[in-house]
């Protein structure tokens, strides 16, 4: 069954966080697959609504303001602007781009969570959470940082480890730390609304793991997987914080809703406000209806750290209320990393679309064709300018480009700019129309199965079809003996040309209407891809451009020198040494049983990409340790190492691994790690002191 047998669709591409720019990973990881999707469907001439619009609510909002010392309300108002207007130049289709911020997301998001309440959804109860005693408040997940429970990594957050993946509770974290006063948080009670997460496993194994086994990629299967078969605990719903959506509830004043509560129902409240804009039903593309199969289809793009939001969060929430249809596919993408390393906000390390936009004028599509090349479909992707400037001189410019270029200007050269009929077409001619015919189907294979970058491949070997045609017909030759041949060869290829207009749509929609200005000829349909006859004898062609310019060494270097620049001032800023903690008493500190050790042998941790299994000779005894190094050291490298390792840590399961303590690890400004060791080799058992 096509996933073109449904009647109508309900797309969104995950919520921009409103408290910074837009960079290459947001577009390879929601927004340029959901558009190439998108176009797709309105090929097809599909009832669809695209929706999206800025995430405004949340700790890290007041975390960015508190740092520039402005309001919430100017933090979200300037971003909000900035990434709106990055979206429109680049060309994304969102037919509403909202905001959460709005007063109909207030009253939607609020009327969700009374639904809940009313139907006894909720587990109400009081809990220990950390409040900063000298700024007098409870602490948001985002406020809290501390070391990661899984890698050990330093700078998690209360919610998150971004270099692992773990979803935390800040109770979780190891040495916890407010962001605010800099100062070890305290634990006082207070009282929230639990969704009772474990209460919807049961449902939610038959819905996603039995429902979903051969609809969701490998990647946000396995995550799913993972996570149902850790167990499911109810999570707050509320929150205490000063910034967002009120508890609708009296006994709740001062609280707000969890930003993962009414982000999601922001795909809702924007399709909301797009129908009163444009008459529409908003519910007709939301709310579940008498016949199952007049329901909208829901497909979320999204990146990998909001696989479970979309795949497990939502859908429970949306289960639980019952009024409203639940998702058919969650396209996640992996990670996208930049020159060797991670794209990191933070650190600057990043290319900024609006920066791009600027920088490379007239080039949005050379840019969705490498990020699309390239998607991290699976596992994670790397970006750098040299493979930039690679694909864009060799496939666009020398092939897609080439053979466009060569075809009208051959056509207006020898016949004026019109495409004639000539001679009888050969077995070669129709062999490679033939072979043209074939590929709408593949193309759309991959296109609804959502594998954008084998779609994207299909699609240029039309170009490499059309353009080894050329050459190996060589009509620039024979036009001197035999002009009815050369009418028929012009024609064929005129041909490929009007079909790669039609083809390039969804992937390349700036270069599909230069395209179709080009051969004067209306934008077409899906459903004329493959046609061997797109262009009729006699029509005249339209004056011949350039579709693409070569990307110079200079404004690659230019790229790269900035990427250095802005790494040196990230290590200068964070050359001061790092805060002294809190004095401990000569007791504590001889409470750690800190040993040398060996490491016997290492591995890989299955279905992880941080984390290796060590096995340790402590001259005690040997035991196994879970490590957060992968990154940093393969097995084979370190094994024979001398390491410094902590043997009185109480013993923590990471992915069902018991691991026996904790090894010592440098981390320096710019997050790379080294081992705590002796210089000398030292008996194993040592003590260190």
């Amino acid at each position: 069954m096509s996933i073109l047998d449904k009647k109508r669709y309900t797309i969104t591409s995950a919520l921009p966080y409103a408290n910074g720019p837009l960079h290459i990973g947001h577009l390879a990881g929601a927004y340029i697959p959901g558009d190439i999707f998108v176009r797709y469907l309105r090929l097809n001439q599909k009832d669809v609504v695209y929706v999206c619009g800025s995430d405004e609510h949340g700790a890290a909002i007041t975390i960015r303001a508190k740092k520039e010392g402005i309001t919430p309300q100017q933090i979200i108002d300037k971003y909000n602007k900035q990434i709106k207007e990055s979206f429109e130049e680049f060309g994304i289709s969102f037919d509403i781009y909202h905001r959460t911020s709005e007063p109909i997301h207030h009253q939607l998001s609020q009327d969700f969570f009374l639904n809940l309440y009313n139907k006894g959804e909720f587990v109400e109860k009081f809990s220990e959470q950390y409040y900063d005693e000298e700024y007098h408040q409870f602490l948001a997940d985002r406020y809290i940082t501390g070391t990661c429970p899984n890698c050990k990594s330093e700078g998690a957050y209360g919610d998150q480890c971004e270099k692992c993946g773990t979803s935390l509770s800040p109770t979780d974290l190891i040495n916890p730390i407010s962001t605010l006063s800099g100062k070890t948080p305290v634990l006082k009670e207070t009282k929230h609304w639990y969704l009772p997460l474990d209460k919807y496993q049961p449902w939610l194994e038959k819905w996603l793991i039995e429902g979903k086994k051969n609809i969701l990629k490998s990647n946000v299967f396995g995550q799913c997987q993972s996570w149902l078969k850790s167990g499911l605990q109810p999570r707050s719903m509320t929150r205490d914080l000063d910034w967002g959506v009120d508890v609708p509830l009296a006994e709740a004043e001062g609280k707000k809703l969890y930003v993962w509560l009414d982000a999601p129902i922001g795909y809702i409240s924007a399709t909301k406000q797009w129908a009163l804009d444009h008459g529409k039903n908003w519910e007709d593309y939301w709310k579940t209806h008498e016949n199952p199969a007049d329901d909208s289809t829901l497909i979320h793009f999204i990146g990998k750290d909001n696989i479970v939001f979309h795949c497990i969060i939502f859908p429970a929430i949306l289960h639980a209320h019952g009024d409203y249809i639940l998702p058919e596919n969650i396209p996640a993408n992996e990670f996208l990393n930049l020159e060797g390393d991670k794209l990191s906000t933070s650190r600057n390390h990043a290319v900024w679309l609006h920066e791009y936009l600027q920088e490379f004028p007239d080039k949005q599509d050379e840019l969705r064709y490498v990020l699309t090349s390239i998607l991290p479909e699976t596992s994670d992707a790397e970006f750098t300018w040299k493979d930039f400037q690679a694909r864009i001189n060799n496939e666009l410019v020398a092939i897609f480009g080439n053979f466009v270029n060569r075809v009208l200007v051959l056509s207006h050269k020898y016949f004026d700019g019109k495409v004639l009929n000539g001679s009888p077409l050969t077995a070669v001619d129709q062999a490679v129309l033939d072979e043209l015919k074939s590929y709408p189907t593949s193309i759309k294979s991959s296109l609804e199965q959502f594998r954008f970058r084998e779609a994207l491949a299909e699609f240029m070997n039309v170009a490499r079809l059309g353009n080894k045609y050329l050459a190996d017909e060589e009509p620039w030759k024979i036009i001197k003996t035999d002009e009815e041949r050369v009418k028929t060869i012009l024609n064929v290829a005129a041909q490929i040309v009007a079909n790669l207009a039609v083809l390039a749509q969804p992937f390349l929609p700036k270069t599909a209407i230069k395209l179709f200005e080009m051969l004067n000829f209306p934008q077409g349909n899906w459903n004329d891809a493959g046609s061997d006859a797109l262009i009729q004898a006699g029509h005249q062609l339209g004056e011949v451009q350039l579709l693409f310019d070569k990307i110079t060494d200079e404004q690659v270097d230019f790229q790269l020198n900035k990427l250095a620049e802005a790494k040196a001032k990230n290590l200068a800023d964070n050359a001061k040494v790092t805060p002294a903690k809190e004095n401990i008493s000569f007791d504590d500190f001889v409470k750690m049983d800190i040993r040398v050790g060996t490491i016997a042998a290492a591995e890989k941790v299955a279905k992880t990409k941080k984390l290796l299994k060590l096995t340790i000779d402590t001259g005690l005894d040997t035991r196994t340790v879970v490590s957060g190094i992968a990154e940093f050291f393969s097995p084979e490298e370190i094994v024979g190492r001398q390491v410094s390792i902590l043997v009185n840590l109480e013993p923590r399961e990471i992915k069902g691994i018991m691991s026996q303590g904790m090894i010592l690890m440098a981390e320096d400004a710019d997050g790379r790690l080294d081992f705590v060791k002796p210089d000398t080799t030292i008996k194993v058992g040592s003590t260190v002191r």
